[in-house]
């Protein structure tokens, strides 16, 4: 069985060899990519060792996912995260005017427009998160679980965001970033490195030198958009995430610049923004429509054919079709599907005849008709 201090010891001393390393390699141009090489290694060493020195049952949150969507609610202790749950969701999260008063995950679900939308008030992250402090790697690993983010900030610290953004940068957390269009595909040992497509900004040296800094001499790449070291660095290690998110700026009622301050936070990191009160209950009706439309998801009503006037919800992502309405309501529906008669956004006029490629808008009403 392994001691775990010998175990930390020797991380220790790896982490101190790499680190010797990168303070003694001079940056250019040329050694560029070693260093950010030497920067994840770093970061994983560093993030061993931590795990290293925790207890066998560690802390950690469990997240089970439930409902048409799930929102994170992320932010320092105090920000207003409890009271704003209070707010959009059928929740009582503890709340008080002092930090770390939410050391659970607290779930709770907001209805809008039909969607059953998942929302979890997560604990109060701080500065060091991404190294364990305050129990922050927990919460992060949790947090991805989410379709959304909403940061809530207070109006009158700012500095919350940045401090949040560098840390989930740190733990390889992109906000509003697509994934770079990327694929690399392992092959036998007879096939070294092949680049088909380098739209990088690196060299094909530059990117056979990652790869195999990784444990990759054999692979057909193909890299079809600009990406940073980092980022590529991050995806070819396999750690790295893509979330959306949007800014919850609290606490609007102590700050008359709130204005300002929103639009210097959207600009600076061109990120939706809604300024609010929490306690106040101020622009919480914009607050959900703003989530709704981030999760990028639409409800359409589904009618019978027989003159019923029930209507039955279903939320789909954003641009589905008929095709896609039909599925989701039944697997085998879409083969014996013959049309459908759309009433609402999409149509042209009501009960319009449309097909399985029709592409459907939030608030339909949709008839499926079916081959007799």
């Amino acid at each position: 069985m392994v001691d775990m201090s010998d175990k930390k010891e020797a991380l220790e001393g790896k982490l101190e060899e790499l680190q010797e390393e990168y303070s003694g390699t001079k940056y250019n141009k040329a050694t560029n990519k070693h260093l950010g090489i030497l920067r994840r290694k770093i970061a994983e060493v560093k993030t061993a060792i931590i795990e290293a020195g925790k207890s066998k049952k560690g802390e950690g949150f469990f997240v089970k996912k439930m409902g048409d969507a799930t929102v994170a609610l992320v932010g320092f202790p105090s920000a207003g995260k409890s009271s704003l749950i209070n707010q959009i969701a059928r929740t009582r999260s503890k709340t008080a005017q002092y930090a770390f008063t939410t050391t659970t995950i607290i779930p709770g679900t907001m209805l809008y427009k039909d969607a059953h939308i998942q929302v979890f008030d997560m604990p109060g992250l701080i500065e060091g998160a991404h190294m364990g402090l305050g129990g922050g790697r927990a919460v992060i690993s949790a947090m991805k679980v989410a379709d959304l983010i909403v940061f809530v900030i207070d109006v009158n610290n700012v500095q919350q965001l940045h401090t949040l953004m560098a840390e989930l940068k740190a733990l390889n957390v992109r906000i509003n970033k697509q994934r770079p269009r990327l694929s690399i595909i392992e092959t036998d040992a007879n096939i070294n490195i092949v680049i088909e497509i380098n739209k990088s900004g690196m060299s094909d040296k530059d990117v056979t030198m990652v790869l195999n800094n990784f444990g990759i001499h054999h692979a057909k790449v193909k890299i079809q958009e600009k990406i940073e070291v980092d980022d590529f660095i991050a995806l070819v290690t396999g750690k790295i995430y893509y979330m959306r998110a949007i800014v919850a700026l609290n606490k609007i009622d102590t700050n008359r610049n709130y204005q300002k301050v929103a639009s210097d936070i959207s600009s600076l990191y061109k990120i939706r923004v809604v300024p609010i009160s929490a306690t106040a209950g101020d622009n919480i009706p914009e607050l959900k429509e703003e989530i709704y439309k981030a999760l990028e998801i639409m409800t359409v009503y589904l009618k019978p054919k027989a003159g019923e006037e029930r209507l039955m919800p279903m939320i789909l992502e954003k641009n589905s079709d008929v095709g896609d309405a039909a599925r989701k309501f039944h697997t085998e529906i879409i083969d014996e599907l013959k049309c459908a008669y759309i009433t609402g956004p999409s149509a042209k006029f009501d009960h319009q005849k449309v097909g399985a490629e029709h592409v459907l808008k939030d608030g339909d009403i949709v008839t499926f008709i079916k081959n007799k």
